[in-house]
């Protein structure tokens, strides 16, 4: 394993994710959130340092999984293994999610879209990082 690459590639998988996190919660999703304010909870501020660990920890194994299980096959290997994922824990969590709390479907449903762009991207920027190196040149 090339680990130099590894660890540039969780990490830009790591920071794209939160910056798409940002762009869906802070912006795009700030009224939803506000009217459902009593579902979340009041110490958030002094526990949020753990979602941020928890990211860091997926960005890793993200990446150590397509890693161990590429194939060399470009971009649209990381676009397979994104929807892979996605559809492996993105879905099924926000979906098992919903059957527990109250929150809005619509909720879940913008929450599992915003889901498949992250893993298509943290997927593309993966392959894009790890791909095959060149061939020698002669």
């Amino acid at each position: 394993m090339n680990w130099k690459r590894f660890w540039v590639a969780s990490l830009a998988v790591f920071v794209v994710i939160q910056a798409i996190d940002y762009i869906m919660d802070i912006i795009v999703l700030k009224k939803v959130y506000e009217s459902l304010q009593s579902f979340w909870r009041e110490d958030t501020v002094s526990k949020i340092w753990l979602a941020y660990v928890m990211a860091l920890l997926i960005s890793f194994l993200f990446t150590y999984i397509f890693i161990k299980g590429r194939e060399g096959k470009g971009i649209l290997e990381g676009v397979r293994f994104g929807i892979v994922i996605w559809l492996f824990a993105i879905v099924p969590m926000y979906h098992t999610l919903w059957v527990f709390v109250p929150i809005p479907y619509a909720l879940i449903f913008r929450w599992t879209l915003f889901g498949l762009l992250q893993t298509l991207v943290a997927g593309i920027i993966v392959a894009a990082i790890y791909k095959p190196s060149a061939p020698a040149k002669a």
